[in-house]
């Protein structure tokens, strides 16, 4: 991984692009001003106590006067939380989106419906279509959240470091791609893999919600948090969400639903993996519960 810290002479080209990828993987978007700003460098700012009335009254200093140290000033910082409202002219996407998923009654007229779509602007800064992957007739159905770099570049669902570490996880239950089907509640990749927005969310909900319902799942996992409050319609966080089963309503069935860490998360909190594995135990004894199929 590059380094960070202040370089000591001009980069190579080879080490300015790898800074410049490394920073584009960490979800930097834009510069703010032409060069960083260190501010744990910068002077602290002091407040003078108010002198003593002796003090007042003694002859000035015959020290020469400092000018005064130029602060730089901080820039404005990101706003993390995207806006809550939904403009107008998404509002209509919304409605073209749900009338154009109702239309739907395949999958695969579902996917060229969605390639067709041009009602959320995602679809023009991502490489490619993220749909499913695996089993489309399968009985365990996962929604994830958006496509990262890797599946933005694959056009397939949890192909990066996560989707490996996913792979591992359905085996130690007994489970591979050709027994799951999988999903994201987006299917293009937010630019820099920054949050999306309630807009961005809500013009691709009746996608996913379409996609569920043409499915032949008979259990959902609802894999990490945006997934989950989307889809169970609650602001409650993954950490009280995780383990425990709800219900999701896709058309007239009422799916068992089962939200667990992302597998990102895992990597950056490995601690975790031990209640993802607990999770993983009651997904299996779901799964083994399942009446035989006609």
């Amino acid at each position: 991984m590059p380094q960070l810290g202040k370089p000591s002479g001009p980069l190579t080209p080879e080490e300015a692009a790898a800074l410049l990828a490394f920073y584009v993987e960490a979800g930097v978007t834009e510069a703010l001003a032409d060069e960083a700003v260190d501010h744990y460098q910068l002077p602290a700012q002091t407040v003078a106590a108010e002198p003593a009335p002796a003090a007042r009254q003694q002859a000035p200093s015959t020290e020469p006067r400092r000018a005064p140290i130029a602060r730089a000033e901080a820039p404005e910082p990101l706003r993390a939380n995207p806006p809550t409202t939904i403009p107008l002219e998404d509002k209509q996407a919304v409605s073209s989106a749900r009338a154009l998923a109702a239309s739907c009654r395949t999958l695969d007229e579902l996917k060229a419906a969605l390639a067709g779509f041009e009602g959320c602007a995602l679809r023009y800064t991502a490489k490619n279509l993220v749909f499913a992957d695996g089993n489309p007739e399968a009985r365990i159905m996962l929604v994830g959240e958006a496509p990262g770099k890797d599946e933005d570049q694959a056009g397939l669902p949890f192909v990066g470091r996560s989707g490996q570490l996913l792979d591992r996880m359905l085996a130690s239950i007994g489970l591979d791609r050709t027994t799951v089907y999988i999903a994201n509640t987006l299917p293009w990749r937010p630019p820099g893999n920054r949050a999306p927005t309630p807009a961005e969310q809500a013009i691709c909900a009746p996608f996913i919600e379409r996609q569920i319902e043409l499915s032949k799942a008979e259990i959902l996992v609802l894999v990490g948090g945006v997934s989950a409050k989307q889809l169970l319609n609650t602001d409650t966080g993954i950490m009280r969400l995780r383990g425990r089963w709800s219900s999701y309503r896709a058309g007239d069935r009422e799916i068992p639903a089962l939200p667990i860490f992302h597998p990102a998360y895992l990597l950056r909190q490995p601690a975790q993996k031990r209640l993802a594995w607990r999770d993983l135990i009651s997904l299996k004894a779901r799964i083994d519960s399942l009446p035989p199929r006609d």
